[in-house]
């Protein structure tokens, strides 16, 4: 039977293609000067000469970041359901301008190390609404067929930060000092982020001359409620799944310059080795996003995990060749890129847009403590045996683990609509 269409019906996929590219551009520049990546790649540069200011040793100050993992696990489905409720556009605006105002008020601390855990709290409630489930749930309402590749290229911000953000940082501090450079370094979310999510950021909204359905519309039509979410098994899966992958992809990275140091690396050798890092998790979301719209995820997933496993294991070795060790840290930086985008697409595909934001918090919160964990038992496990040797192990076996659980998804659910001209 052959469909009516009407002229808009006829031109959406075109209009829609390029405003919802239009979307993951401003998501991207969103996840980009967020609270994820911002302080995380900056921390590192401003610990030296906030040392040398005011004495602080660098375990203390490194104790920011597990203040930030801490808030973040107790507000982000928080958050989540804020998102549902006051729409993703609203609250990144204000968490953007929040979060920057906070990180330029580090300028401020005159010494007082209490102080300075006290705003990184206040800056993690406030910067909240900049991380990814802000981005992904308009992302994931804009497109269908591409959706894993949009769920990608939006998340590569993260990588353009850690590539970009260092040399940025030590510039400034070189040239204006530590005070300037975080007074600069959170202007970037109020200059850069703010004004792209006003021009770009859109959730799809109704047509009112030809009664297009709204992205809040579909949203209502297919979907479960946290609640519903809670008592199925999928849920629990997926919670035990990433608990190990988020626990064996983020335990390397701040550990990689110390495994690769067993190994006998001179430094400026670990510095080119631990360099292509970032590169390889722009490559992991991209590509891992690519593979998402065209094979079943949870395969796709497993595919892919067995590519950090290996970099794992090639570490595992008494040796290791300076091709071998650039192929495990680009093997484990593929994956870490592809974990978010993985996320984002199961959560949407298995749960649908219907209370996307509160669901998605949740996660959130069990990749955080995953994450945390997983450092901290790596360092462990050298302090006590000298070598990474059985850690490395144990995160590739939770990687295809993690990888098989996804299996027990089984297909994805049906939903009542396909959003009309998603791309």
């Amino acid at each position: 039977m052959m469909k009516n269409t009407t002229a808009w019906e006829a031109g959406s996929d075109s209009i829609e293609t390029r405003q919802g590219w239009l979307v993951v551009i401003a998501a991207m520049i969103g996840v980009a000067v967020g609270l994820s990546p911002l302080p995380f790649y900056t921390i590192g540069m401003f610990a030296p000469e906030l040392s040398k200011a005011f004495g602080w040793s660098f375990a203390s100050m490194m104790g920011s970041i597990a203040v930030q993992s801490g808030v973040v696990m107790l507000v982000s489905p928080i958050v989540g359901v804020m998102i549902d409720r006051y729409g993703a556009r609203q609250i990144a605006i204000v968490s953007l301008l929040l979060f920057g105002l906070c990180f330029m008020s580090l300028s401020l601390n005159n010494g007082s190390l209490i102080v300075f855990y006290a705003q990184w709290v206040v800056m993690s409630v406030l910067g909240a609404g900049t991380l990814s489930a802000t981005w992904t749930r308009v992302v994931n309402g804009w497109f269908d067929r591409n959706r894993g590749l949009a769920l990608g290229v939006a998340s590569t911000g993260t990588g353009l930060t850690g590539f970009l953000i260092k040399p940025f940082t030590a510039w400034l501090i070189l040239s204006f000092g530590w005070r300037t450079a975080f007074a600069v370094i959170g202007l970037l979310p109020i200059v850069i982020g703010v004004p792209a999510v006003l021009w770009l950021f859109r959730e799809r909204q109704t047509d009112v001359n030809t009664g297009a359905e709204s992205s809040a519309e579909r949203a209502t039509e297919y979907g479960v409620t946290l609640a519903e979410a809670l008592r199925g098994r999928r849920f629990w899966i997926l919670v035990a799944a990433f608990l190990m992958i988020a626990f064996a992809l983020t335990a390397p990275t701040p550990n990689m310059e110390n495994i690769l140091k067993t190994f006998h690396f001179e430094l400026p050798a670990i510095g080119r080795i631990t360099a292509s890092f970032g590169l390889a998790v722009i490559a992991g979301r991209i590509i891992g996003g690519w593979l998402l719209d065209r094979i079943w995820a949870p395969l796709c997933a497993l595919g892919v995990l067995l590519i950090p496993a290996i970099g794992s294991w090639l570490l595992t070795g008494s040796t290791v060749s300076t091709t071998h060790a650039y192929l495990a840290v680009l093997a484990i930086g593929f994956g870490a890129g592809f974990e978010f985008d993985l996320l984002a697409y199961l959560i949407n595909r298995y749960f649908g847009q219907r209370h996307y934001g509160a669901i998605y918090g949740c996660f959130y919160t069990v990749i955080a403590l995953g994450g945390g964990l997983g450092p901290v038992l790596y360092g462990l496990s050298f302090d006590r045996t000298g070598s990474y040797h059985l850690a490395l192990l144990g995160g590739a076996g939770c990687l295809i683990a993690g990888g098989l659980l996804l299996l027990l998804l089984g297909p994805y659910p049906s939903q009542s609509t396909r959003p009309a001209g998603s791309v």
